[in-house]
């Protein structure tokens, strides 16, 4: 279907469908972007090749529409997160299970790490004070992992918020440089992610 194709009308019940796959339009187009800037509602209806008032009877506007694009992908991580986390004998492990399960999903998935974390923001989307932001949840998950270790006396009392994004600042810059550099002499992933976290762990032990 060519982008001036136009779907023929819904059937009852394919709402869902429709919505999906408008969905994946505006991902398909975040990708190749890269600046939610340059996707508009139009360009997205011909993506999916519907008009731009069908997209409007799903979402409000394209700040809806794109934070519904991320706040799947979040899904998807924080289920992988959580996933390697409940595995973990103790809140310790837990933690770092939760990290490898960050840079492993960055790594296989490059393109759905890009959307969430490399992608140039547009003017339009909501500050931390309009609501719940994407990925809040996730994030969540760890600060309750980094009080778990500090009520364990695995890490040094304090404040879980602040330990929490040191630590992601630091799997994000692994992930985010495996994924904008691969042509680089990386050591061993593992071996790198250990070292990272070895070090981040020994200042923030108890």
């Amino acid at each position: 279907m060519t982008p001036a194709t136009r779907r023929a009308r819904a059937r009852r019940g394919d709402g869902e469908l429709l919505r999906a796959e408008i969905l994946a339009a505006a991902e398909r187009l975040l990708i190749k972007t890269g600046d939610e800037g340059a996707v508009s509602i139009r360009a997205i209806a011909d993506a999916a090749g519907v008009t731009p008032p069908s997209i409007y009877m799903h979402f409000a506007d394209k700040t809806e529409l794109l934070a519904a694009v991320c706040q799947a992908r979040f899904h998807d991580l924080d289920r992988v997160m959580e996933e390697a986390a409940g595995k973990a004998d103790n809140p310790v492990d837990a933690l770092w299970a939760r990290g490898r399960a960050y840079v492993r999903f960055g790594l296989e998935n490059p393109e759905h790490y890009r959307i969430l974390f490399m992608t140039k923001p547009g003017a339009e989307r909501p500050t931390k004070d309009e609501g719940d932001l994407p990925g809040l949840t996730a994030f969540s998950h760890l600060v309750e992992d980094v009080a778990r270790c500090m009520d364990a006396g695995f890490l040094a009392a304090g404040d879980p918020f602040l330990v929490a994004t040191g630590l992601w600042t630091g799997v994000h810059g692994i992930t985010s440089l495996l994924i904008a550099r691969p042509d680089f002499p990386w050591p061993d992933v593992d071996r790198l992610l250990g070292h990272v976290i070895d070090v981040q762990g020994r200042g923030l032990s108890a």
